[in-house]
């Protein structure tokens, strides 16, 4: 299932979203080590600006991704697997 290693945790700047490839794959986005979001698509640059937009997302301050072409399959387990951890509760801008 895993085609590539995630990115290390990037802050979130402009510089550093540049950087993000317009491929498909999953990311996360966390404030204070805290996952705020977990998300997949066929262009993660994009994604994540877009999802920037957003008032509660806006509030991350360190993105992580993964080139992944089953992108969708991918951030189910993700999420799935964060559920395990956390009582049942998805990442807070997810709710």
């Amino acid at each position: 299932m895993l085609e590539s290693k995630w990115s290390e945790w990037q802050d979130n700047n402009q510089e550093s979203i540049l950087e993000i490839p317009e491929k498909p794959g999953v990311y996360m986005m966390h404030e204070s080590m805290i996952i705020l979001f977990i998300g997949g698509s066929q262009n993660m640059k994009k994604s994540i600006i877009d999802s920037l937009e957003k008032k509660c997302v806006s509030n991350s301050t360190r993105i992580r991704f993964r080139e992944e072409t089953n992108f969708d399959e991918v951030k189910k387990e993700l999420i799935s697997e964060y559920k395990k951890r956390h009582e049942g509760n998805i990442p807070h801008c997810m709710s």
